[in-house]
């Protein structure tokens, strides 16, 4: 029973924390924001039984590439976000989708499916290890160099406005 009240308030500070970083207006309130969604993400993990998971989330994901973001979002120097009227191509694509994805989303929880006991998680660092480096060698590599492309693109776009 406490299991399932932790995973309910760790999923709604997830939730919200996702929230809030959609309605903040600057890129650094919303890259707490991520930190947040982040850590609850772990937490949940934790719940689960993935404690290896969780450490990765916490180490990998909300340490080493929030700070990338954070960097990057500085080296930018991005300020606020100016207020703009609605897009008409984000009204006539997005509400569908939303739409589509909650319809899912509610099929699936009707049925009954993703229901797992703790424990059902088999598989420690090895297996993981093994999966990430031999059978997923080319989707983690594909990650890293778009990471570091990203970082060069904002490296050129800092450079361009100093002139």
């Amino acid at each position: 029973m406490m299991h399932t009240v932790l995973f309910i308030i760790f999923a709604v500070v997830c939730v919200a924390a996702a929230i809030n970083l959609l309605a903040q207006r600057h890129p650094i309130n919303s890259a707490l924001s991520l930190i947040v969604v982040m850590g609850s993400l772990a937490l949940l993990y934790l719940l689960l039984g993935a404690e290896f998971v969780a450490a990765v989330q916490i180490i990998i994901y909300a340490g080493a590439i929030m700070v990338l973001f954070v960097f990057t979002i500085m080296l930018l120097n991005a300020g606020e976000e100016e207020l703009s009227k609605s897009s008409r191509v984000a009204i006539v694509f997005g509400v569908p989708a939303v739409a589509v994805i909650v319809a899912a989303l509610a099929y699936i929880l009707s049925r009954g499916a993703g229901t797992a006991a703790l424990g059902d998680f088999i598989g420690g660092p090895k297996e993981i290890g093994r999966l990430l480096f031999r059978d997923f060698l080319l989707p983690f590599e594909v990650t890293s160099v778009l990471i570091l492309i990203a970082i060069m693109g904002a490296v050129v776009l800092a450079r361009r406005e100093e002139r």
